[in-house]
């Protein structure tokens, strides 16, 4: 697949866009959006501020990062015993820290990390390996950073087919610069932002079911059971996958000790 990365062409559906409004980022920089007038993605202008704008990979700003962590961890262990199982290999893709990969293979799933712009600093020794099939991979916060969405997207499918992923939704109504704080104008990193069609487009070019529970989504080969998608429909999914985790966790064995004796020997 090619992307067209010209300003006033959707590089999700290759539709034309329009400039919705400019706005300054990074304190200096004047930038256009563009809004797809099919699927209503919206993205900016060619990002030429991006090296500035990742001296840091992680930003300074991004103070949820370890609520991030907790809250989608307990979600996602939900999510992967009731729908991929106990069994499988997991990826966490642009993993950060390896904060979540190492949370979840405590709780006892076969997670590892992968992420070539930041340093593994708590999941040390469960790098990717080229050798493994993943049942599934995880990618919080990370498609609203895709300058080509489909070209990033089809990376991640070399590691799996069912991604687990989250990015915050543009509402209905377009928010003004100032008045919705994902756009992320103060370090300037949020270039490619998503509503459920423009999430619905990008699954169907590849084949995969689209399902969303708010800022958390999934591309999957798989038929969700329908109790699963009225779930899904639910508006506290989210939370009742959160305390489900509890009653699951018993079910699981955690990788704790396991893996420290693993990386001893």
């Amino acid at each position: 697949m090619n992307n067209n990365v010209e300003d006033n062409i959707c590089k999700i559906c290759n539709s034309p866009t329009q400039n919705v409004f400019t706005t300054q980022i990074l304190n200096k920089y004047q930038v256009a959006y563009y809004q797809c007038t099919s699927c209503s993605f919206l993205q900016t202008e060619k990002p030429y501020w991006l090296e500035e704008a990742y001296s840091n990979s992680m930003n300074l700003t991004d103070t949820g990062i370890m609520h991030r962590n907790l809250i989608s961890s307990k979600v996602c262990t939900s999510l992967l015993f009731l729908i991929f199982g106990t069994q499988g290999k997991y990826l966490d893709y642009a993993g950060g820290y390896g904060v979540f990969t190492r949370i979840m293979r405590d709780y006892g799933f076969n997670f590892f990390w992968f992420d070539p712009y930041t340093l593994n600093v708590m999941a040390r020794g469960f790098e990717h390996d080229k050798k493994n099939k993943y049942t599934a991979v995880t990618t919080f916060e990370s498609f609203e950073h895709f300058e080509n969405p489909i070209t990033e997207l089809e990376k991640i499918l070399q590691y799996s087919n069912n991604i687990i992923f989250s990015t915050e939704l543009v509402p209905n109504k377009l928010p003004k610069p100032g008045e919705w704080w994902y756009y992320g104008l103060e370090h300037g990193q949020h270039i490619a932002l998503h509503n459920k069609k423009s999430l619905q487009v990008l699954a169907k070019k590849f084949d995969l079911n689209f399902y969303s529970l708010g800022n958390l989504h999934l591309f999957t080969q798989k038929k969700i059971n329908p109790i699963f998608q009225i779930l899904f429909k639910f508006k506290y999914a989210k939370h009742i996958l959160f305390g489900l985790s509890y009653f699951l966790r018993p079910f699981l064995k955690s990788r704790t000790f396991s893996d420290m004796i693993s990386l001893r020997n």
